[in-house]
């Protein structure tokens, strides 16, 4: 093991990275521990200039992240053939093994872990930086519940120096984008549908696209709809369903256009859960030796809502109020054709037929005849009462509907 790399005073090999080997080292001018990965210049047998100038302009823009759910990176530098990014040192675990030792999380813990990821996400994406390569490997869940994105910038180099030597694409075939497979241009929604990938697994224990080989991967990532996660884990709530749809809908524009509207979903999915003091225990390596110290991280309660979150709470809705199907009703009801078909394609929904706008109506006619009842409205799915019986009662059937379909677009 070498024992220096520049400044930085050799530990320990912490592990083997993609490029190189990954080492805790100590910074002596400000007695320091950092993490170092080092990345093999060497393998680049073509254009090994670029490929090192490209190598400090990536590592140059992901130091300039500095967000709570991203790793630090302190310096940058080059040893012979070996170039090593030194960065902030973690008292963690990678989730991957966190996954592996603990099986199926709390969806509560899933839904904290992953809305910290596109919180940091959206940040980079902010920056116009994009990570490439979200995998549960390359998150750290460390002592105070805290997540960290790790190797931001160093997946385009990875791959960028083994397809030169062997013509081969180096990543992680089952969490890529469809995007990516295709070898087209990607942006931040290439990064939101590999965290989608991720989710999936968390809730379900299992990849979504599956296969025998990396082609029958990639074949299922551009083909195949994955079933819902509610089907392998009954934890799983609706609602989760609907978003991890849309985190890995193939067509751009149907998915989720930023990560922090992903994030505010799983935090708003989050809110109605039951249950949301769970806490799980993650093994931490001690110190300089093998033995692992169990501490409870309570994940949970690291979320934060903000009055922007308070925007998305569905506290008061029936669980069994379809809003979609609802709002397509109300529209048939009371807006012109044009109108209703542009919302039906909008929601990719049928529009309502005659017997569901009856139904509508016989229900909001009682509504509005009884305006002094003080119960508050429960939204339902079927209505079956007598249809309203005069003007001033259409009148206010009109304002009925009107409230219903705000309410039900809102909460949609």
């Amino acid at each position: 093991m070498i024992s220096q790399l520049g400044r930085y005073e050799v530990i320990r090999e912490l592990g083997q990275g993609a490029m190189g080997i990954v080492y805790q080292a100590k910074d002596p001018l400000i007695d320091r521990v950092v993490a170092i990965k080092t990345i093999n210049l060497g393998l680049a047998m073509e254009g090994k200039d670029e490929y090192e100038g490209r190598f400090y302009q990536e590592a140059k823009a992901a130091g300039r992240l500095n967000h709570p759910n991203i790793v630090t990176i302190y310096d940058v530098g080059k040893s012979g053939d070996i170039a090593y990014i030194a960065m902030e040192y973690l008292q963690g675990r990678e989730l991957r093994d966190i996954m592996n030792d603990a099986g199926l999380l709390p969806v509560s813990n899933v839904l904290d872990i992953v809305a910290q990821v596109a919180s940091g996400l959206a940040y980079a994406h902010e920056h116009d930086i994009i990570h490439r390569d979200v995998k549960p490997s390359n998150i750290m869940v460390i002592r105070d519940g805290h997540v960290k994105i790790t190797d931001f910038g160093i997946a385009r180099m990875a791959s960028s120096a083994v397809r030169t030597q062997t013509g081969m694409v180096l990543g992680s075939p089952k969490y890529m984008s469809p995007e990516q497979v295709m070898g087209k241009e990607i942006d931040q929604r290439s990064d939101i549908f590999s965290l989608g990938v991720m989710l999936y697994e968390m809730l379900t224990g299992q990849a979504p696209f599956n296969g025998d080989n990396v082609n029958a991967i990639m074949y299922q990532t551009l083909n195949a709809a994955p079933a819902a996660p509610s089907t392998h884990n009954e934890a799983v709530p609706e609602m989760l369903n609907f978003i991890v749809a849309k985190a890995l809908a193939k067509g751009l524009d149907d998915r989720y256009q930023n990560a922090k509207d992903f994030a505010d979903d799983l935090r708003a999915c989050r809110d109605t859960l039951p249950d949301s003091t769970h806490e799980y225990n993650v093994a931490i390596p001690a110190f300089g030796g093998d033995k692992l110290l169990a501490d409870a991280i309570p994940v949970s309660g690291r979320m934060e809502s903000t009055a922007d979150d308070m925007s998305s709470s569905t506290q008061g809705l029936s669980k069994t109020f379809d809003s979609a199907a609802a709002t397509m009703r109300l529209a048939a009801m009371t807006a012109s054709t044009e109108e209703v078909e542009d919302l039906s394609r909008t929601l990719k929904m049928p529009k309502a037929s005659a017997a569901e706008i009856n139904k509508l109506a016989s229900k909001a006619s009682v509504l509005s005849a009884k305006p002094n009842n003080p119960r508050p409205i429960q939204f339902v799915n079927e209505f079956d009462v007598a249809p309203p019986t005069n003007n001033n009662q259409m009148m206010l059937v009109v304002f009925a509907l009107v409230a219903l379909g705000i309410v039900a677009i809102i909460m949609f």
